[in-house]
């Protein structure tokens, strides 16, 4: 007989782990208890070796889906540290709260199959009631207050369980057993349903609300709901991290008008369907896609569209047009929640089978979370004509995650709901450092905090998606980010890493902060954290070494540099602590700073004057769409240097191409004239498949199964017309599509950045052939002048080839230059790993052909797949800078 304690870590709270040790103990005829405390699950054992053997197998082997079992730790009890009672049977104890609160909460998950039948089953006591869950779903992070899970330290305290509710709590055989949110109509929350009154303002103060608290009013509001949806209304919907706004998405009008109302004018609309059968209606969907779309965390997932007129049928869906405009991808999701499956239903019952789902919200402001405050920000303040709520609170915001599946591989793009706030591994270092607080960017903004266990093991958790902190309410939505993860997980930080950039709000708190606590400060360099993120995933997930050195090409739209200019068109040779800038673009000024990047032809009229291409034939379009006076303004700011700030960023030179081109030449949301780039040149790739010998009849170019070998056709055998038989390509490689290491236009800095200081020195780069030299060292970066692109660029339009023409060799153009230009640097620096981050590779076509043609050079490439190469990485790759520099410190 063998007398153990065993201690279980990993999320192992709200997942159903006790009832599932329940059953294991009973199955293998183990005695003793257990119970949940901070640190995890505790199970103290009494069975022969071999039962004990089988049992210990099972909680790692069999464990429920939503758990993540890490560690299972045995310890052998001494003789007098159990009571007899503890052999007789197995029990599940109460809930202990006198250990270190370092468990795992999991995140929110979908209504699973068992459930969803019986929300549709009219015999089930359950049948239609909004809030149905169990021990395998509903809502979890966002419910609870504190560890241990528990219903008393959640948003269900206040609603004590009727006797049939608690029985099933209380029966460890069934599924509902110690599920905290558990409850129906009789004993649990209720939705509730308030409405605008036509013709009458409504004001701020609450409306009296109907309540669904039995099946026929909860009926009664969802119906009235989906009536007012199909005679385009727009709702606020309450759901599991926020409010939705939402509305008929196939009704232009509506869709119009919810743009006007919350002021999104451009910016892609995301949709709800009830099903993947409506999904394929829309898009096409892969394997990995329809995983995602009907998994467990259900995020919004980007799909390629169909093109027009492939696959119409009858039963095809038709969207608005302004949901996505004319995108190439179109983000979907799937119900989540028991209210978003009977809304869902009864919309097609009434022949409404897409609505549009986007963040209940103004733009640029948080996510609602509070119902009162719904009814003043959305409602009263005429966003939404409705307000469909209910009384459970939510403790934590939380938006939807969105992803994409690019070559096979899951790429978040937003990591929120269902992801956030799982903890990311860290490299271990030789010696023990303090918790981090990473304070994150401005923008796409997270917050990340570091713990390091007993044996060893690095957790950093990252926040959820927060927004861009450029105002008192996204600056509070940050801080309560912050302190709930501190407080949930018992976290106090001993030093913070903040972006170097000296106006961003979390930076500037920061630097508060540890002059008056007098804690270690590590101020990270942009670009140098994003390429530092993508490097610890792959250092955590074995495919790095821990002291590896790589290659990062870090393309974004903004990143202060350490030399005062704007970067962002950057080639960084990185290791665990610090970097030296390998290569970048031409600087160039950007007149009105933000309002260049605004106004993408002020930047291209910018571009084009130090490139000494104003008066080129093919300006003529650019130049026609500015006044004279704006003009003349902006060619003064740039001569006098007048609020012009230098930026090397590859984000702003998409934009200016598409200005140029006459693609977009104002941003309405962040990224829209790169976004409407690529839409472009997507456009022109999917023309090639008629010249494409591998072409299957009816499949679209940008998703044919064929796509590895259509790349490889236009990146090398297609005789690209515009850009690629422009006189350029007679001077030498057709890969080199940039002259390197020409003079700047300003003064160009290198540096090296060590764990305590920047080193800057100031110098003006030699001028060498337009073939890519590497006669130079780490100390003088090569500078990449796009003057020969965009010389050839010119001469396009000049020459009447299509604008989607030159939009794709635009983009095979930076792929074919960058992947040359990296080869360089990797053979001189004995490098054979690149690293790609930036919000520049949110570009599926960029990503894809550059990766194509570095793995072709026998390159080994990294791209992130637990955080986004947009700046959601940022306080990530703070966090691993931070940790290395305080280690090097410590270890001096």
């Amino acid at each position: 007989m063998r007398h153990v304690h065993i201690h279980v870590t990993g999320i192992v709270q709200g997942v159903g782990m006790r009832p599932f040790v329940y059953r294991e103990a009973m199955a293998h005829g183990i005695c003793g208890w257990v119970l949940n405390a901070g640190d995890g699950v505790h199970i103290e054992a009494h069975a022969s070796v071999e039962t004990l053997d089988g049992f210990v197998a099972a909680l790692s082997e069999h464990a429920p889906a939503a758990a993540r079992v890490e560690h299972v730790e045995l310890m052998d009890l001494a003789p007098g540290d159990w009571d007899a009672a503890s052999e007789q049977g197995f029990r599940i104890v109460a809930s202990q709260d006198q250990t270190a609160h370092t468990t795992l909460v999991s995140p929110d998950i979908a209504t699973c199959d068992d459930c969803l039948r019986e929300l549709f089953d009219p015999a089930d006591r359950r049948f239609h009631y909004p809030f149905i869950n169990c021990t395998n779903c509903g809502p979890r992070f966002t419910i609870i207050r504190s560890l241990p899970y528990d219903r008393a330290a959640t948003s269900m305290d206040c609603f004590p369980m009727c006797p049939e509710c608690a029985a099933e709590y209380g029966d460890p055989l069934d599924r509902r057993f110690h599920a905290q949110p558990d409850a129906c109509f009789e004993c649990g929350p209720h939705i509730t349903w308030r409405e605008a009154d036509h013709g009458v303002v409504p004001t701020a103060v609450d409306a009296t609300p109907a309540v669904g608290s039995t099946r026929e009013a909860s009926d009664a509001i969802i119906g009235r709901c989906v009536e007012l949806l199909a005679n385009g209304c727009i709702v606020a919907i309450k759901g599991l991290g926020g409010f939705h706004l939402a509305c008929d998405a196939s009704n232009e009008q509506v869709v119009a008008e919810l743009r006007r109302r919350k002021r999104r004018s451009n910016k892609p609309l995301a949709v709800m369907v009830r099903s993947l059968a409506d999904t394929e209606r829309l898009c096409h969907v892969n394997d990995a896609e329809r995983g995602l779309l009907a998994g467990s965390i259900r995020p919004i997932v980007l799909l390629r569209r169909h093109a027009v007129g492939e696959g119409d049928s009858p039963d095809a869906l038709t969207l608005a047009p302004s949901v996505a405009r004319d995108l190439p991808e179109l983000g979907v999701m799937l119900p989540y929640t028991p209210l978003q499956h009977l809304l869902l239903a009864a919309a097609e019952a009434r022949g409404t089978h897409a609505l549009v789902m986007t963040s209940g919200n103004l733009s640029e402001e948080p996510i609602e979370t509070n119902d009162s405050l719904a009814w003043e920000h959305l409602v009263a303040a005429g966003i939404a004509d409705a307000l469909l709520g209910n009384d459970r609170a939510i403790l934590s915001r939380y938006d939807d995650s969105v992803v994409r599946v690019v070559d096979g591989a899951v790429m978040p793009v937003r990591r929120a709901r269902g992801y956030a706030p799982q903890p990311l591994s860290l490299p271990a270092l030789d010696s023990t450092t303090l918790c981090v607080l990473a304070c994150g960017p401005q923008q796409k903004a997270t917050v990340a905090l570091t713990r390091e266990d007993a044996d060893g093991h690095v957790a950093c958790f990252v926040s959820q998606h927060i927004g861009d902190v450029e105002n008192g309410a996204t600056f509070d939505a940050w801080s309560a980010a912050r302190i709930r993860l501190e407080d949930l997980f018992d976290m106090t930080p001993a030093a913070l890493a903040c972006d170097l950039h000296p106006s961003y709000l979390s930076s500037q708190w920061a630097r508060e902060q540890a002059q008056e606590q007098d804690m270690p400060l590590v101020e990270v360099q942009h670009h140098h954290a994003h390429i530092a993120s993508v490097m610890a995933e792959a250092i955590a997930g074995r495919q790095l070494a821990p002291d590896a050195h790589v290659l990062g090409i870090a393309f974004d739209g903004t990143g202060a540099g350490t030399d005062g200019t704007i970067w962002g068109g950057e080639f960084l040779v990185v290791g665990p602590a610090d970097f030296e800038r390998a290569a970048h673009l031409r600087t160039w000024s950007l007149p009105g700073g933000a309002a260049s990047v605004r106004d993408a032809r002020r930047n291209a009229f910018a571009l084009l004057s130090e490139l000494g291409l104003l008066e080129h034939p093919g300006a003529a379009g650019l130049l026609g769409t500015l006044d004279e006076q704006t003009r003349s303004i902006t060619a003064t700011m740039i001569e006098r240097n007048i609020n012009s700030p230098r930026t090397s960023s590859m984000g702003r030179l998409f934009d200016a191409t598409a200005a140029i081109l006459g693609i977009c030449g104002k941003a309405t949301y962040e990224g829209e004239p790169a976004i409407e780039l690529e839409a472009a040149a997507w456009r022109a790739l999917d023309g090639e498949i008629s010249c494409f010998a591998g072409n299957q009849v009816g499949v679209s170019a940008s998703v044919s199964t064929s796509l590895d070998s259509l790349f490889r056709y236009v990146l090398t055998t297609n005789p690209l017309f515009g850009i690629f038989t422009s006189d350029l390509a007679k001077k030498g490689s057709p890969d080199t599509l940039f002259a390197a290491s020409v003079p700047d236009t300003g003064p160009k800095s290198t540096h090296l950045e060590s764990s305590q200081t920047t080193f800057t020195t100031q110098s003006h780069s030699k001028e060498y052939e337009s073939e890519l030299t590497v006669q130079t060292t780490s100390n003088n970066p090569l500078v990449l002048d796009q003057k020969p692109l965009f010389k050839a660029l010119l001469g396009g339009i000049e020459a009447g080839i299509s604008v989607n023409r030159l939009a794709l060799d635009f983009h095979i153009a930076i792929a074919r230059s960058s992947a040359r230009i990296a080869r360089e640097i990797c053979a001189r620096e004995g490098i054979d790993t690149v690293a790609f981050s930036g919000g520049v590779f949110m570009n599926r076509l960029l990503l894809q052909l550059l990766t194509r043609k570095l793995k072709e050079a026998g390159l080994t490439v990294l791209i992130p797949q637990t955080v986004p190469v947009n700046d959601g990485c940022i306080a990530y790759g703070q966090a691993a800078i931070a940790r290395a520099r305080l280690a090097q410190t410590a270890s001096r």
